[in-house]
């Protein structure tokens, strides 16, 4: 099963959330979908995407982790910005 992509993004959004009540439901025809189950109703929070499309969009749902970037990545960053103001 093919799902397994998909229930990691999953998983790795309940960790950066705090929410353990999303849930992720795939249909007959191999669609997934996001829900929240915290309050009593279920909410759906996606349309129905196939595997690609739903695991895009669940990384890019909610809260994202901060980069963790070092000092020599902050200095190169500095760099290329100053090398394209001069270059234009």
């Amino acid at each position: 099963m093919r799902s397994t992509k998909a229930t990691a993004a999953v998983e790795r959004l309940k960790e950066r959330s705090g929410n353990e009540h999303y849930a992720m439901v795939m249909t007959g025809d191999s669609l997934f979908y996001l829900v929240d189950r915290s309050a009593e109703q279920e909410q759906v929070v996606s349309e129905r995407l196939p595997l690609e499309e739903f695991v895009t969009f669940v990384k890019t749902f909610g809260p994202q982790k901060p980069r963790k970037a070092t000092k020599s990545d902050l200095a190169f960053e500095k760099q290329l910005v100053k090398k394209q103001v001069a270059d234009k």
